[in-house]
């Protein structure tokens, strides 16, 4: 697995460096999102005082419980929204590394015919990187299954794009 030291460092730098300019990105909107969704919830807080004090304390209790359901509501939609723009960035980053480096292509099929012997039928994928298959047995090394597997690995991790600094 060492051959694959070379290629694992480019793609982590590329991963890297497209998830800073996204997290950066997705910060500045969660902040936003966040300032907007508080002064929502402010607002429906004012009005319903003015509804006066029996029926706005009732009011006011369903209000923050709408406020605070619609601000978690926008966050999970913006994070939805980053997190699938990490994964676009990221699987184009890869890709344009994959498709212009013909060393970290040549790195995949040679990683391919590692783990799967020699005998093994190695192909292009479309969208960059390799597939390989050997009867019963099959790899992907694909640029968009080589981003994914990096992503995925960030797990909880991925969190950290979209709380606040």
């Amino acid at each position: 697995m060492d051959a694959l030291s070379p290629v694992r460092a480019a793609l982590l730098r590329a991963a890297r460096a497209s998830a800073d300019a996204v997290r950066d990105r997705a910060e500045a909107d969660a902040q936003e999102t966040l300032r907007s969704a508080r002064a929502t919830a402010e607002a429906v807080l004012a009005r319903a005082r003015d509804l006066g004090r029996a029926d706005g304390a009732a009011e006011a209790a369903r209000e923050r419980v709408r406020a605070v359901q619609d601000a978690w509501t926008a966050e999970l939609a913006a994070r939805a929204e980053v997190h699938a723009a990490l994964r676009a960035a990221v699987r184009a980053g890869v890709r344009r590394e994959l498709t212009e480096d013909a060393s970290v292509r040549s790195c995949c099929a040679e990683a391919a015919r590692r783990l799967l012997g020699p005998q093994a039928r190695v192909t292009a994928a479309s969208e960059g990187g390799v597939t390989a298959e050997v009867p019963g047995r099959r790899i992907d090394l694909s640029a968009n299954a080589l981003a994914d597997r990096a992503l995925d690995r960030l797990g909880v991790r991925a969190e950290t794009l979209w709380e606040p600094a």
